[in-house]
């Protein structure tokens, strides 16, 4: 990872989703590299769906770089649940805090989005030209066309506004993300949080067996969400030659993994070692497996100078202690 005086000087920085898993690393990240003008705004202080608030907000205060990780983000289950709310939502969002952005002379925007944009049976590991290749997984289908109008749309402004405006919008593409400020909700969390909530109330429960969605076949990369912010704080200020050289006007994104996946069994084997919990573990096939297999290449990116300090066993070690402070 650079180190604060290999980037931009003195940007003027606004976090948009401070508050979630992914937002608070990138946050927590810039105070450590020395970053000292971070702004931030709760949805009580901004509501990033509403157009005229958002375009007040960058009039205002002016930023001059944007990191843009807030969304509306769930499982399988709140996918199926709120398909709806999940493209709209994100629509609005983004589409609101880009445009403004450009409105308000932003140089430098950095748009997350999520590795379910890439088609349902892509080949693996799953390269930036695989977008829009094939059809989408119909659990998140949804939220994946709101992230790759993302994609587009900061391209979109890109090649219009580049040249004349110096607009230089970016996207990165994370895997399945964990760590500290995930949501451990019982029905609508994603499959690691869903895990060590489930393991973690089967041990001090004493429960014998934990039932686990689906098969355990399918197959999943998991990146703990520190290296995620690295890499976003890395690609946002790589330099524009460099970021040009390695990337095209309509194929910008950069995946960004851990570089090796898991069976969703061989992972809950993994947490429940982890936590402690010595029962038994059994699948329910009536459940929806999703995709066969989410693997991403992230050779562009370790091309560039990037790699992820955090093995899985690491990373979920430090999840668990994360979640028994927040839940203890």
């Amino acid at each position: 990872m650079a180190e604060r005086n290999d980037m931009n000087t003195n940007p003027k920085i606004f976090v948009a989703g401070h508050n979630g898993m992914v937002g608070s690393a990138i946050c927590r990240t810039l105070k450590r590299l020395g970053f000292e003008s971070v702004i931030t705004k709760t949805k009580n202080e901004l509501d990033l769906t509403d157009q005229q608030q958002v375009r007040q907000f960058f009039e205002e205060e002016r930023p001059t770089q944007v990191y843009l990780a807030a969304a509306k983000v769930g499982g399988i289950h709140a996918n199926n649940t709120y398909p709806a709310e999940f493209i709209y939502t994100n629509l609005q969002i983004q589409t609101n805090v880009i445009d403004a952005a450009f409105r308000s002379c932003v140089k430098k925007l950095l748009f997350l989005g999520s590795s379910c944009i890439y088609p349902r049976l892509a080949n693996q590991p799953m390269t930036e030209d695989q977008l829009l290749t094939g059809l989408l997984e119909e659990t998140n289908e949804p939220y994946a066309i709101a992230k790759i109008a993302g994609i587009k749309m900061c391209e979109s402004y890109n090649r219009q506004y580049g040249a004349e405006h110096g607009v230089d919008y970016r996207s990165v593409m994370p895997t399945n993300l964990y760590g500290p400020g995930d949501s451990y909700h019982p029905q609508n969390s994603h499959v690691v949080p869903a895990l060590i909530r489930r393991f973690h109330e089967a041990r001090l429960n004493g429960t014998k067996e934990v039932l686990i969605w689906g098969s355990g076949n399918p197959r999943r990369e998991f990146l703990y969400v520190d290296d995620m912010a690295e890499a976003s704080v890395f690609v946002m200020n790589l330099a524009d030659e460099i970021y040009k050289t390695h990337t095209s006007a309509r194929l910008s994104h950069i995946n960004v993994g851990l570089g090796s996946d898991i069976t969703i069994a061989q992972l809950a084997h993994q947490i429940g070692q982890v936590v402690g919990y010595q029962g038994s573990i059994a699948f329910d096939t009536s459940k929806p497996d999703g995709p066969p297999r989410k693997w991403m290449s992230s050779e562009l990116i370790n091309q560039l100078g990037w790699r992820p300090r955090f093995d899985l066993n690491a990373g979920l070690q430090l999840a668990y202690a994360n979640f028994l402070e927040r839940n203890l």
